[in-house]
């Protein structure tokens, strides 16, 4: 028999005592409950309060802080040694299966939202969590489907190769925005992971690109390409893109970052994705080339954070094994190398990721309204940095992983 509606749609009520809240702005030091009401915060209230009909979760020296938020990853990538390999030997069905498991590992290591910008003839669309969360919820996903590039282009076998051609372009814009996708993703510049393909080569001309964040805007998106190379990088800027991914001013003998284009990428609010985040892997070797290019490419990061340029945590989770799913937690550390302090990383992995993926009023604050997506550490993670790593609880919308 059904249960009546009045029990069945009975909201779940869960007061969390800490002794600190980080809300996306400001760390408050002192007892404090946050409550929930089914999938939102209901109110933050100072002290150890005991609410009626409500389940008491008691963390003494815990911090409760908002889930934190991937811009950049590739769940369709298992961040083993080939994970190119990998995914070409698995259908569509195993595919999805991996896909689920790479969420949830995010989800238990405290992402609570990421941005898939690339997957596999879309899979990542049909793992999008509804409303509202089941009993064993995903992270929310906002998904770009395959990444737009040109024939033979970088990451070409994920499906999303074209021709270098505007009306190709605004086509294959258009069909992931008929299909649902949250973002467009194009490969401006080729990648690593792509034989034939070079980092400092521009892959779609600028008159391509243009026509990409037109159709793209036309439909109400945001476009963010990837953009490793220094012409790819002016080309991206010139087609008044509203992101780049990686900005690693890479050129055949270095790295070039000319001051035109840090003016340019700070002045018109272009998101710059760094790419950070990396867990240990003793038996990983990076590439030597990268390995030569990174105190410049970390150079010029810390160069436009210190003009004030707008920047975001993309780890590029999957794509080695220094890049599982989980590994956003490792980036707060590592932004001090480009001159982000633990209270900025924190704000940056939370309300400034919320702005940049156009969830702002939705999450990345702990304040009544939100959602009760939570990640709720042991200790102070401006005074113990590890105290991120000590993971207590993680809340989806309301719902404890």
């Amino acid at each position: 028999m059904a249960l009546p509606t009045s029990i069945r749609e009975r909201p779940r009520r869960t007061a969390i005592r800490a002794a600190r809240v980080f809300d996306g702005h400001v760390m408050t030091d002192g007892p404090t409950t946050v409550l929930i009401d089914g999938s939102s915060i209901t109110a933050v209230v100072s002290g150890h309060v005991e609410p009626e009909n409500a389940e008491l979760v008691d963390l003494a020296g815990a911090t409760v802080m908002p889930g934190l938020i991937d811009t950049h990853v590739h769940l369709c990538f298992d961040a083993s040694p080939d994970p190119v390999a990998t995914l070409a030997e698995r259908d569509d069905d195993a595919a999805r299966t991996a896909m689920t498991a790479a969420a949830r590992t995010a989800l238990a290591g405290g992402v609570t939202t990421l941005r898939d910008l690339g997957d596999r003839t879309y899979l990542s669309l049909g793992l999008r969590t509804p409303d509202p969360a089941p009993v064993q919820p995903l992270p929310r996903i906002l998904a770009a489907g395959p990444p737009i590039t040109t024939l033979a282009g970088h990451c070409h076998f994920l499906g999303g190769a074209i021709a270098d051609d505007p009306r190709a372009m605004r086509a294959a814009v258009r069909e992931r925005a008929e299909r649902g996708c949250d973002v467009i993703k194009v490969m401006s510049s080729g990648g690593v992971m792509t034989p034939g393909s070079r980092q400092e080569e521009a892959q779609f001309t600028r008159e391509v690109l243009t026509a990409a964040v037109d159709e793209a805007h036309r439909c109400g998106l945001p476009l963010t390409a990837h953009a490793h190379g220094t012409s790819a990088i002016a080309d991206c800027v010139a087609a008044g893109v509203d992101g780049m991914e990686h900005v690693s001013f890479w050129t055949t003998e270095g790295v070039e970052a000319p001051e035109h284009l840090l003016a340019a990428i700070t002045e018109r609010r272009i998101v710059v994705g760094m790419t950070v985040g990396m867990a240990p892997a003793p038996d990983h070797v990076p590439p030597p080339e990268i390995v030569a290019r990174l105190p410049l490419i970390l150079a010029t990061l810390r160069g436009l954070v210190e003009r004030g340029a707008v920047v975001v945590a993309g780890t590029d989770a999957g794509i080695a094994p220094p890049k599982p799913h989980d590994v956003l937690r490792t980036a707060l550390g590592q932004l001090a190398e480009v001159g982000i302090g633990p209270l900025e990383a924190l704000r940056v992995a939370t309300t400034g990721a919320a702005r940049v993926v156009g969830l702002a009023d939705r999450v990345g604050r702990i304040a009544a309204g939100f959602e009760a997506d939570l990640l709720i550490v042991d200790g102070d993670p401006l005074a113990d940095p590890e105290a991120i790593h000590r993971i207590l609880a993680v809340y989806a919308r309301g719902v404890r992983v």
